[in-house]
């Protein structure tokens, strides 16, 4: 076992970044920012309102043409040296991560740290790397498409891997050519921070990344609507995204959208169990199930329901549940009491309508674990029309059902509203392909789950939004096509004629 130190709330940074200058928020609000695992106030952070938004903005959009200019190839240099930076601070970022969000200590060094990492080289490598085309027209034509950034971006980061979803957002933005206003979750944002101090750092332009820590109804709202912003980028809840759209409409800005998910993972009569049985417990429980494309629908066959359930559970009991600073920790505590009671009510939902619960549901006994927003592992057997089968929980609680054949098992996977993940398990090919192509999700794992890779397009379909986060997906994103025409030596007869 290691125990890390704890952050000290005085090494935090908690102003807003505007224009290059750390500042508080015109109004003089604060946030408190808090623990989860003491359930106590750690440091606050200044509030960000409208007005200060604008100021984001305004530098934002005075940094955009200097940054646009530059050599993609030295906007691709600066972000290589910014994941230098990153990966340098690693112990002291996992352990902000840790403290902030709850996530266990070794998450965040072998996956969250590392993983942002990745991405931002990724994303340093492919800045020189975004290529137009040419266009076959008509003889004596050269048609040729172009790709151009954005301007100022607007972002707003979620809660859950505030880290690494950072990188996420803003690589391809940056790469890309445009400027950025974000705005991270005020529940989460002092890594968010932490990277902010390491650009400054490492060099990049003031005013080509900004930072203001506020509330969404107020500095998300005023983002979402900003006529100076081109486009805005969003993880989060399909509530908040439909608002986001609607107020996106003024000056008809690009939306790109990754909301709700509701993860329907089958386990076929054939699959390799203890391979089904570890890979979905990671798919579930990891990050205490706080994840979009959390493996949060079990769809078992009958034949092998009892056998996976039982060895399933007693790995969901071991679980070991503790200080998030704690390298033995496997399990931390859900990141605010907010989102802790709204987790323990879908137990209380699963009960009214007749559910099962086969393990957890429960706030943990032991005594050094009161304080913090701990739930048990939970696992629920549901009819797939409940509620516990439909609506996104967040939280380390998965459903179960049974199927007998296949049409059924596709039936029951694509019978939600969300279409981001799906897993399945089989060792039998015609059947993988076939169902990677009709499920009804933006990705397809077989015989593993929540694999990511800043290559790879990350996204989904239906009612978990549109729009694709990371590999050249995430560049056409950050960028609008210019399709330019050239007479080379077409003759054109006049078109009018005396």
């Amino acid at each position: 076992m290691t125990q890390y130190g704890p952050v000290h709330p005085h090494q935090v940074q908690t102003q807003l970044l505007i224009g290059g200058k750390w500042l508080d928020g015109l109004a003089g609000g604060r946030i408190d920012v808090f623990n989860p695992y003491t359930g106590k106030k750690f440091v606050s952070v200044a509030e960000a309102r409208a007005e200060d938004v604008d100021r984001a903005v305004a530098a934002a959009g005075a940094a955009a043409p200097g940054w646009a200019a530059l050599p993609a190839h030295e906007r691709g240099r600066l972000l290589l040296k910014l994941a230098d930076a990153i990966e340098a601070d690693t112990e002291y970022l996992a352990r902000l991560e840790a403290t902030n969000t709850g996530h266990p200590i070794r998450d965040c060094l072998a996956l969250d740290v590392p993983r942002t990492v990745l991405c931002f080289r990724y994303f340093g490598g492919m800045a020189d790397k975004l290529e137009g085309s040419v266009i076959p027209v008509d003889a004596g034509f050269l048609n040729y498409l172009a790709r151009e950034p954005i301007g100022v971006v607007g972002q707003i980061v979620p809660w859950n891997f505030p880290l690494m979803f950072v990188s996420w957002k803003l690589g391809p933005a940056l790469a890309a050519g445009n400027t950025v206003v974000m705005k991270p979750s005020e529940i989460t944002p002092l890594s968010t921070l932490r990277v902010a101090e390491l650009m400054q750092q490492v060099g990049f332009p003031d005013g080509v990344f900004n930072v203001v820590t506020g509330y969404g109804n107020t500095a998300g709202a005023r983002i979402a609507e900003h006529p100076e912003i081109g486009k805005i980028a969003f993880t989060g809840s399909t509530e908040t995204g439909r608002a986001i759209v609607r107020a996106s409409a003024g000056n008809l800005k690009k939306i790109q959208l990754e909301l709700g998910g509701k993860g329907a993972n089958i386990v076929f009569e054939d699959a390799i169990l203890p391979a089904a049985i570890g890979g979905s417990a990671f798919g579930m429980f990891h990050n205490q199930g706080q994840a979009c494309i959390a493996a949060s629908r079990l769809i078992l066959h009958e034949r092998i329901a009892d056998e996976f359930l039982e060895k399933f559970i007693a790995l969901a009991r071991s679980i070991r549940l503790g200080d998030p600073l704690d390298s033995d920790t496997e399990m931390g505590p859900l990141t605010s009491q907010v989102h802790h009671r709204r987790v323990l009510s879908f137990v209380e939902v699963a009960a009214s309508e007749g559910d099962e619960i086969l393990c957890g549901g429960r706030v943990p006994d032991a005594a050094a674990l009161r304080d913090g927003f701990f739930v048990e592992p939970t696992v629920v057997r549901a009819d797939p029309r409940h509620r516990v089968q439909q609506e996104e929980v967040f939280g380390p609680f998965v459903t179960v059902t049974t199927f007998k054949d296949d049409e059924e098992a596709l039936r029951i996977a694509n019978g939600t509203i969300y279409g981001l993940g799906a897993g399945l398990w089989t060792q039998t090919l015609p059947r993988a392909h076939r169902f990677a192509k009709n499920l009804h999700a933006g990705m397809v794992w077989v015989n593993c789950y929540k694999r990511v890779h800043p290559a790879s397009p990350f996204g989904g379909v239906g009612e978990s939004g549109y729009g694709r986060e990371m590999g050249f997906e995430a560049m056409r994103e950050y960028t609008q096509a210019k399709s330019v025409w050239i007479n080379v030596d077409a003759q054109i007869p006049p078109f009018y004629k005396r």
